[in-house]
């Protein structure tokens, strides 16, 4: 569930950054009742790049597929366990 809180709240540095930490999600900070900010821990922020780039990655495939350009998804996995000893 998303956490909003107000950003008069931003006061006590301490607590929101140890919310951040423990929530692992982004915390959503709002001004006279809109939403204006989003703050989060640096490892939450590095997930989200993460995730952000598998799934432009993903896409990238995908496009290559339907293009005729891509190999099959047996092959590249018998690759990729092959590489890592799986």
């Amino acid at each position: 569930m998303p956490q909003i809180i107000p950003i008069r709240d931003l006061k006590n540095t301490n607590v929101i950054s140890q919310r951040c930490h423990d929530s692992q999600e982004p915390i959503y900070i709002t001004k006279n009742g809109y939403g204006d900010m989003v703050i989060m821990s640096m490892e939450t922020y590095e997930r989200q790049c993460a995730l952000a780039d598998v799934f432009a990655k993903l896409g990238a495939a995908e496009a290559q597929i339907q293009a005729g350009q891509g190999r099959p998804l047996a092959e590249l996995l018998d690759e990729t366990r092959n590489a890592y000893g799986i």
